[in-house]
């Protein structure tokens, strides 16, 4: 069985988006130290899942080679197989990505099953609270930014009772940045 990874930056209380979407607040430039954790962390994946409002920027952001990449991310990127989770869309507008519609546990369960490496689901928040609320993450990667937002996009589900984890590892980042690697604690 695949793992099933969640990269995500957050800010101190737990919002990966401003009230509006706002992602200003995100410390960078990162630093060498972090790109390191986020390459070993993302060497053993081999499929990418988003949202379909996050893969309408995520996708053509690294298909156009962005500033500051090396080009071997640029190209673990672009060449990493994409499924998009989107209810409105029935086929991909973008290379190297198909579309999956319906049952989102169906279709990570799917994925899950097939032969390969890792699965990192990169967001958007709808799709990620799902997953989370669903129990279908085996591991989170949070990049906890230095800041509070007060009010925003929750990582995790309102209502919707305990998310037991467990903390696999923590590190702080020449940046500014700590990542909490957490776990699902299955029952």
């Amino acid at each position: 069985m695949r793992t099933v990874k969640l990269q995500l930056q957050i800010s101190v209380d737990g919002y990966m988006a401003g009230p509006n979407g706002e992602l200003d607040w995100v410390t960078g430039p990162w630093t060498d130290d972090i790109n390191a954790y986020v390459e070993k962390i993302w060497d053993p994946v081999d499929c990418i899942v988003l949202g379909r409002r996050l893969a309408e920027g995520f996708i053509p952001a690294w298909e156009s080679g962005p500033e500051g990449e090396t080009q071997e991310g640029i190209d673990k990127m672009n060449n990493t197989p994409k499924v998009v989770i989107s209810n409105s869309l029935t086929e991909s507008p973008w290379n190297n990505a198909v579309v999956a519609g319906g049952d989102v546990a169906a279709t990570i369960n799917k994925l899950n099953a097939e032969s390969g490496g890792d699965i990192m689901v990169c967001g958007g928040g709808t799709l990620t609270r799902a997953l989370i609320a669903q129990g279908l993450i085996d591991e989170l990667h949070l990049f906890v930014n230095p800041v509070a937002l007060g009010s925003g996009m929750p990582v995790f589900p309102d209502g919707d009772g305990y998310h037991r984890l467990r903390l696999a590892g923590s590190r702080t980042f020449d940046c500014g940045i700590a990542v909490l690697h957490l776990e699902t604690a299955r029952a």
